[in-house]
């Protein structure tokens, strides 16, 4: 796939093409923040360093990394990769792509005390927000998030960085059968999902996993959020389970298809209305074969 990211010298850099993007002047981005436009003109300009309380309202109102700002954001900066539509950033062109699925297999018991189950409202109500970017959002969804964390909380996840901002999450949805065979047939949408959909994986004797989305803003946390999944269902005792999605993002797609899921239809390519490439597909399988030792 190809590289989009930006190589970010400066955080006025990063903040004027925020604005690009959101199509927002100086002053409706000040009063967003509750400053004045002169701090705005500032920070662009680079006469000035955002303070520490502003950098968190920037990161709140912007969905910006914020790891991504700390880097920018100094009087000698770190420059960084950073890619609007999906919403990743990475320290070096190199890390900028996904790695091989083998590289994953073979990191597989590293893991970070930086993943948690998702357990308070803001951490829903900040990953529905993040979302939008890629999903078709809906009102339901909050209460499937729910449903699905009291179900399945080893896979509804979120992943937080050194200081405890948002890096990420891991969306799974344990379906009933007749809902998966609905969303493979294509006779409803993922967004249609309401919590009667769900059920607990272990009522089935095939379990059904649908990962609704799992995304990160570098990929060493994408590692980590993946990492967890191919865990979690490696020491499962069933395993005769499905793992389904609809990834649209056109990061997963190469890794999808090096883990041998098989795409059961595939929708139109394109770009969605803020310019991420999207490959929509329904795939479908199990990951017994790739994390198998013969595999290796």
């Amino acid at each position: 796939m190809p590289d989009r990211m930006k190589k970010y010298n400066s955080i006025g850099e990063l903040l004027v093409d925020y604005r690009k993007m959101k199509q927002s002047s100086q002053a409706e981005f000040a009063a967003r923040l509750n400053v004045d436009i002169r701090t705005v003109q500032r920070w662009e300009n680079g006469s000035t360093i955002i303070k520490p309380d502003k950098e968190e309202d920037i990161v709140m109102e912007t969905l910006l990394p914020y790891q991504l700002l700390r880097n920018l954001n100094a009087s000698v900066p770190i420059p960084t990769y950073y890619d609007f539509s999906l919403r990743k950033y990475s320290l070096s062109r190199l890390a900028n792509t996904l790695p091989e699925a083998q590289w994953f297999k073979s990191n597989l018991e590293i893991a970070t005390k930086r993943i948690r189950t998702l357990d308070y409202e803001t951490d829903i109500d900040y990953i529905v927000r993040y979302m939008h970017y890629h999903k078709k959002i809906t009102k339901s969804l909050k209460e499937v998030i729910k449903e699905a964390v009291r179900l399945l909380p080893e896979m509804n996840l979120i992943i937080t960085d050194d200081s405890g901002f948002y890096s990420g999450h891991s969306l799974i949805f344990p379906l009933k059968t007749e809902t998966y065979e609905k969303l493979r047939s294509q006779q409803m949408n993922e967004q249609d999902l309401t919590v009667n959909d769900l059920i607990h994986h272990k009522k089935l004797e095939r379990p059904i996993f649908f990962g609704f989305d799992i995304t990160a803003d570098n990929n060493d946390n994408n590692f980590y959020l993946t990492s967890q999944l191919f865990r979690y269902v490696r020491d499962k005792p069933n395993q005769k389970y499905l793992f389904c999605s609809i990834p649209i993002r056109y990061d997963n797609v190469e890794l999808s298809d090096q883990i041998g899921l098989n795409i059961i239809w595939e929708g139109e390519r394109g770009k969605n209305e803020y310019g991420l490439d999207v490959f929509p597909r329904f795939q479908e399988g199990n990951f017994r074969n790739f994390l198998s030792e013969e595999s290796s």
